[in-house]
Parts: C-alpha cells; sequence; structure tokens
C-alpha cells in the first residue's frame, strides 16, 4: 500500500456517500409512493437538498460508477459497457481526496473492474488479435472477478484501489456473493455453502420469478446477509474514524436492490405481490413505440422454456408484482441498514461535520410497459436516480430542487465542498450552484450485444430535457421523441409525427451540441507546437 501522502488533518468536512444499485428515484417514500415506506431514507432527504431530477450518465452498473469516480462521462473514462475496466490512468476525486489528507473507504459493491472472466459477447473472435488503438494505463486488473476470489483465499485488492485506502468488497448480487463479505461468511459458519444460492433456498413454487431463476427465498439468515455486513462494516469504521479524528470519506455502497431478489427472512413477505400496484403504463396503449419493445415481446412468446437473464425483458403481470415486493422488501432491509449508520454517525458525535449524500447506480422498468430490468432503452424509470446532498450542521438547507443533475455531479461537488481545486477534464458540477442551470443532459448507453434483434450491437444517446427527450440508436431510422410535459408516462412517440419534425430537428441539433462541448480536452498541451 502507498503511503498517505499528507499527515496535516484537511480543513473540510467528512464524507458519507451511500450508493444503492437499482433503484428508481420514485421507490422511497418521500417521493410520495402509495405503498413503499423508506423512514430512515425519508428522514435523511428532510434535512437535505433533494434532486427530483437526477440521471445517470449511464444506466448500466460498471460505466456509470466509473463515471461516478471521475466525474466524466462514459465516452470519456472508456468504461461505455460493462465488462470493461476503469483505467487506472482516470484520476478519480477519492484519490484527489487521500492525497490532501483523508482517510478513504470503500464497503461493499465497487464495479470499477471486471466480475467475471467470461469472454465478451463483442468483438467477434473473427477479430482475435486486432489491435486496440487504446490502451489500459499500466496496473493491475481483473481485481474484483468472483471466481479469482473464490478460488484464491489469499486473492486481494492493490491498495490504494481507485483512491481507497481501505477497501471491504462484496462482488456479485442475491445472496450469493464473493470478495470479502464471503470470507468472513465462511468464518462465521461451516455450512456457508448450504445457506446460500436457489439450490438451498426455501421452497417457493408459487413463485414465477422462482421458476424464472430471478428470485429465491434464501435459507442465509438476516444478520448473515450481505446488506447487513455493509452495514456493520460501515459502523466498524466510524468506530475507529471517531477515535482517530481524522477526516474520512467512506463510501457504504450496497448491492441491492437488483435481480435475483433474496430479501432475507421477514423482508422476502413483507410486502405481498397482490397488494403491489401495477404501474399506468404496463397495459397502456403505446404510440409508435421503439421497436425494441415489440420484439422484447416477441421473444418472450415464442421462447417456451424463457429464462431472463440481465437485460430486460417482457413480463407478466404476477412476476412483476412479485419483483415489485421483493424489490419493496430489499429496499426496507437497506433503508434500516441505513438508519443504523445515521445512527451510529449521531451516537460518535460525527453527524454535525459530515456531509451525507445518497444517489443509486440507475433504476429499472419494474413493470414499465409490462418490462422488468433494464437495457437499451432510456425511459424515466431506468436513467432517473435519487441523489440526496445533506451538508454539515449550520450549512443544511433542505430544498426540493427541480433543475436537472447526474452522477458526475458528484465528484465535482464533493471537491468543492472539500475544498479543492476542480479537476480539469471532469464534466460534472458543483450541485449546491443555482446559477445558470443545465438546458438539457446527455444520457449515453452501449451494449456488447445486439439487442432487440439489431443489425450491430447497440449504441445510443439521450438528451434529457425538462420538457422533453430525444433518443437516437446507431445506424437505425427510427428512434424516441417525447413531450414529457404533456406525457410524463412516455406513451407517445414523436419522432415520426410531421407536427413534431422541427421539434426534432431542434433537439436533435442541441444533443449535437451538447456532445460536441463535453469532448474531452484533456489532458492540457504542453507547448504551443
Amino acid at each position: 500500500m502507498q503511503s498517505r501522502p499528507h499527515a496535516v488533518k484537511p480543513s473540510g468536512p467528512n464524507f458519507l456517500l451511500f450508493v444503492t444499485d437499482q433503484q428508481r428515484a420514485d421507490h422511497l417514500g418521500c417521493e410520495a409512493h402509495p405503498v413503499l415506506r423508506t423512514p430512515h431514507l425519508d428522514a435523511l432527504a428532510r434535512q437535505a437538498l433533494r434532486f427530483e431530477q437526477a440521471h445517470a450518465a449511464t444506466p448500466i452498473c460498471q460505466p456509470n460508477r466509473a463515471s461516478l469516480m471521475t466525474g466524466r462521462m462514459p465516452s470519456l473514462h472508456g468504461v461505455q459497457m460493462n465488462g470493461r475496466e476503469l483505467s487506472h490512468g482516470e484520476l478519480t476525486f477519492v484519490e484527489l481526496l487521500r492525497q490532501a489528507g483523508w482517510r478513504t473507504a470503500l464497503v461493499g459493491k465497487a464495479h470499477l473492474q471486471n466480475i467475471t472472466a467470461v469472454p465478451p459477447a463483442w468483438p467477434a473472435q473473427t477479430q482475435d488479435g486486432v489491435p486496440d488503438a487504446r490502451r489500459l494505463h499500466p496496473g493491475r486488473y481483473g481485481q474484483e472477478v468472483a471466481r479469482a476470489w473464490a478460488e484464491d483465499p489469499a486473492f486481494e485488492v492493490e491498495l490504494p484501489y481507485y483512491g481507497f485506502e481501505q477497501v471491504q468488497l462484496t462482488i456479485g448480487h442475491g445472496d450469493d456473493q464473493q470478495g470479502h463479505w464471503r470470507r468472513w461468511l465462511d468464518r462465521q459458519t461451516r455450512e456457508a455453502s448450504e445457506l446460500i444460492g436457489p439450490a438451498h433456498a426455501w421452497p417457493t413454487p408459487d413463485w414465477a420469478l422462482t421458476r424464472l431463476g430471478q428470485a429465491w427465498r434464501t435459507r442465509l439468515p438476516q444478520e448473515l446477509h450481505p446488506t447487513q455486513w455493509i452495514a456493520d462494516q460501515t459502523c466498524a469504521l466510524l468506530e475507529r474514524h471517531a477515535q482517530s479524528g481524522e477526516r474520512f470519506f467512506l463510501q457504504c455502497s450496497f448491492p441491492d436492490p437488483h435481480h435475483p431478489f433474496t430479501p432475507p427472512g421477514a423482508y422476502w413477505d413483507l410486502y405481498r405481490p397482490t397488494d403491489m400496484p401495477l404501474p399506468l403504463s404496463f397495459d397502456a396503449p403505446l404510440h409508435q413505440p421503439p421497436p425494441a419493445i415489440e420484439a422484447l415481446r416477441r421473444q418472450r412468446a415464442q421462447a417456451s422454456a424463457f429464462r431472463p437473464a440481465y437485460a430486460a425483458f417482457a413480463a407478466t403481470e404476477q412476476e412483476v408484482r412479485e419483483a415489485l415486493a421483493l424489490n419493496f422488501g430489499s429496499l426496507a432491509f437497506i433503508d434500516a441498514a441505513i438508519g443504523r449508520v445515521m445512527a451510529t454517525l449521531d451516537r460518535l458525535g460525527l453527524d454535525g461535520d459530515t456531509v451525507v449524500i445518497f444517489t443509486s447506480d440507475h433504476g429499472d422498468l419494474m413493470g414499465d410497459r409490462g418490462l422488468l430490468f433494464k437495457g437499451g432503452l432510456h425511459y424515466s424509470s431506468i436513467t432517473r436516480v435519487p441523489l440526496f446532498w445533506r451538508d454539515t450542521a449550520g450549512r443544511r438547507q433542505p430544498d426540493l430542487r427541480r433543475d436537472l443533475a447526474q452522477t458526475t455531479d458528484i465528484a465535482a461537488t464533493v471537491l468543492a465542498r472539500a475544498g479543492l481545486p476542480a479537476v480539469h477534464g471532469m464534466q460534472g458540477r458543483d450541485l449546491r450552484r443555482t446559477e445558470a442551470p443545465r438546458q438539457g443532459l446527455v444520457i449515453e448507453e452501449e451494449s456488447q450485444r445486439a439487442d432487440f434483434g439489431l443489425d450491430r450491437r447497440l449504441r445510443m444517446r439521450t438528451w434529457r430535457t425538462l420538457t422533453h427527450r430525444l433518443t437516437l440508436y446507431e445506424g437505425q431510422p427510427w428512434g424516441e421523441l417525447y413531450d414529457l410535459q404533456h406525457d410524463p408516462h412516455e406513451l407517445r412517440n414523436l419522432w415520426f409525427e410531421p407536427g413534431s419534425q422541427a421539434l426534432r430537428a431542434e433537439l436533435s441539433e442541441q444533443l449535437l451540441r451538447a456532445m460536441l462541448a463535453a469532448t474531452d480536452d484533456s489532458p492540457r498541451p504542453t507547448a504551443s507546437a
């Protein structure tokens, strides 16, 4: 481990960042949800700046987490899709905090490097041996591959890890994860392997998602679950920081809510599928929907033994209700865990001097248009994320902000609040500023796969304003255009409407100009010629 460059205590505050995984922005009690209750997050929201229109830089795990760390869009930091690792040449805001004297730690999910060693779907094997124009910066990669952790008891990450001096990882989803949590679990019980995974789950033959392999009632008790462990480890680190008096940045990162759904104990049936309201758009008529919708429905109808993986799929009413119930159970568990961490922060006397941030990686369709999961679609349910910024005591100005914000802004805001200079090439901006609000956001997405029967791998860009959404798909004659003021559920696609062509051209130009403004200008030149 590299030595810390500064021994002087920095003058800025502590930072505690909570990150959930696949949580929609409207899956919170404070969003007036009719069923879900999240009392601890609601309490945090009441003391915070809460951003109603915060969106992911891309609604995909690995790329958006890289954007969180760098404050840069995927097309700049290079992690445009899952399966690409964040280059060690990218400067993270956590590394800057570490260099300035903050103690830095991550507990839970990182996903800054690959978690599997499965060969990619793209490029094809026929391209083996063709060199890449861009190379990763020298350094160690593959440090989060779950199989490596499972097979080698001595396998560890090299510290500091993208700026984190301490790392305690969970790798994967559901109750069967790897990393430091799994090693801890094996020390707690000799029967660990018999408590986790679908093969050892309590029978739930009536559950449709169980038959699809996307939910099982785990035998793992609540006190041994990754969510509980993450909160426990976070509280333990807070205890150490309270004793040392050193400034800290601590990221508490939950791999839930995410499929496969495995909330433990009472959280499995805390919510009943029969009580779950279906989204308004579940079976609503759609006007000129993108071909992806029909392709997913056709895929489900034609596959007699259909089993989804991680991408979006057409779901039945029962599957959607079950997913909502189990998702809410996972969220209730996380809410309780966050409540415990916040109570520890207060008990230790750290609450008043700690900035607390809450966000999620991206959302989930959760029944919108009869679909579950995510991928290749930029509906609000997928791109919009919760984002709270609660400042230190004396600087808290709770407010509901309706201007546009993005995951990239977290890095810029933390650095500004820490009193550190902005980073050249970082695209995020200080969330606390109210002057010159954004006119729109670029949202990116790329895939290794030719989803929805496309003739090429998926590549798309969205221009999102407060009033409209425009989405372009590479190489396709169709796209999406929605009037969000009159059609907030994005049911009526205006892409081919004769009366919308001038608007389509105007928004397309705005997207082009925003992409031009976001081109990389780092590193700076070192001479005039």
